[in-house]
């Protein structure tokens, strides 16, 4: 098997890219620019063979790895760059660049309110929101292969501390595991976990693994690396390593599910992303796919088509089409909430049953996953419908309700109640739960 050498470009050294060497200064300095609010970081593999650079910059892969002025909003980039031109000092200029940030939201959902507590302390790098569910951001597994620019977890790669999820202790992580026998599913996510060594992902999955978790029956990990590096399974030193890892998992009689993230069929398109899929599911493991829904990247239903059907013939499962959450470059890549439907109506229209295992448009928002099932009419009434797929109590799950039609909205709060209502049925209770910061109910 030909070996293949990882080589990340960031914004110090991206200039090393031959495809860039003949770029205009403004169109380098605008990347440099905006990349001191959004994390940059991508490689060779995106670099060669995932971006037609005869495109750019309009090829999508090419949107989803690299900054651009569009990413921030006008006066932002007005700002920054009159400060840059102008060669305010870095101190002065650091200062400007976290006041931006901190204008684009930078704890989306409230992700905060989800730290558990064991004997009174915060478990480190752990998120418990749903009842089933748990979430562990191991430390070693806070980076990515390549940044993409619509992250809503982008706070934690440009060092706002309080945002970082980062857990050195799996052991604790399962100490409360065992204290908590409804829990059936942890998601081990990031950043990417694949970007770990496969013997320090092993000490940290182990603690999961044995008999004393019997209730653990799904161990989920969240990667883009069969999109950025499926290399990770193929020729890394460790490959092989991983794969047995992965083998062991399966046999301790848990489901292990790999939840990859394809925002576009192009993705999909490398003899390397097809073999990494083959070997990985060798394992015994099953492939999930999910993205959100991307202005400029993968806006129409014959994408999201094309992706499900090239994700069944992979023997992969889809499984959710998000709604871009509201955070960092939201303005750019955000469409509203009844576009969103459309494209996925339509897209589901066109696959068979297999490729409907999917779910979507689904927002990710404080209360839990929102589903929008359509717009229509009640009591002369225009309106969303909408249903609870996950929620911090689970006796909101399937139960519907209904906001305002609204044409312009393109996220949960900027929709109010039909019918009168002044308030959301989970509202008050959502709000005692916040004030309490307490652990997910039901």
């Amino acid at each position: 098997m030909t070996e293949h050498k990882y080589q990340a470009y960031n914004a110090r050294n991206f200039r090393e890219i031959t495809q860039l060497a003949d770029w205009p200064a403004s169109a380098l300095r605008e990347i440099e620019t905006v990349a001191r609010v959004l994390p940059f970081k991508t490689n060779n593999y995106v670099v060669d063979e995932l971006i037609d650079w005869d495109q750019i910059p309009g090829d999508p892969m090419y949107t989803l790895n690299f900054p651009r002025r569009e990413l921030l909003r006008a006066a932002h980039w007005q700002r920054l760059s009159r400060a840059v031109t102008r060669g305010l000092p870095e101190h002065d200029l650091k200062s400007l660049v976290r006041a931006i940030q901190l204008e684009l939201n930078p704890d989306p959902s409230s992700q905060s309110a989800n730290v558990p507590l064991l004997n009174g302390h915060r478990v480190s790098g752990a998120q418990h929101k749903y009842r089933e569910t748990v979430l562990f951001f191991p430390q070693a597994g806070q980076s990515c292969h390549a940044f993409c620019t619509f992250c809503f977890r982008w706070p934690q790669f440009v060092g706002f501390s309080q945002s970082r999820f980062s857990g050195k202790d799996s052991q604790t992580m399962a100490e409360y595991l065992k204290i908590h026998p409804r829990v059936t599913d942890l998601l081990i996510t990031g950043g990417d976990p694949m970007t770990m060594r496969a013997g320090v992902l092993e000490t940290c999955l182990t603690p999961f693994l044995g008999k004393d978790l019997a209730h653990l029956r799904t161990i989920r990990i969240g990667t883009k690396s069969l999109s950025y590096w499926p290399y990770r399974y193929l020729s890394d030193p460790d490959s092989d390593d991983l794969l047995r890892l992965f083998d062991r998992v399966v046999k301790s009689g848990r489901n292990l599910s790999i939840m990859a993230h394809f925002n576009h069929p192009v993705e999909l398109s490398t003899e390397a992303v097809r073999k990494a899929i083959i070997r990985l599911r060798g394992t015994g493991a099953q492939i999930r796919t999910q993205s959100p829904l991307l202005h400029h990247i993968n806006d129409k239903p014959e994408l999201w088509a094309e992706m499900w059907r090239q994700q069944v013939d992979l023997n992969c499962i889809p499984y959710y089409m998000f709604v871009e959450r509201d955070t960092g470059a939201k303005h750019f890549f955000a469409l509203p909430l009844e576009r969103c439907w459309q494209i996925f109506r339509q897209a589901y229209q066109r696959v068979s049953g297999l490729g409907r295992t999917v779910k979507g448009p689904v927002m990710s928002a404080t209360p839990g996953k929102v589903e929008i099932l359509g717009v229509t009419e009640l009591n002369d009434e225009k309106v969303f419908m909408l249903r609870f797929i996950q929620g911090r109590n689970a006796d909101w799950v399937d139960r519907p309700f209904f906001a305002l039609y609204d044409r312009t909205a393109t996220w949960l709060n900027g929709l109010k109640p039909a019918f009168g209502e002044h308030d959301f049925f989970f509202e008050k209770e959502l709000k005692g739960m916040l004030t309490a910061r307490m652990q997910p109910m039901g």
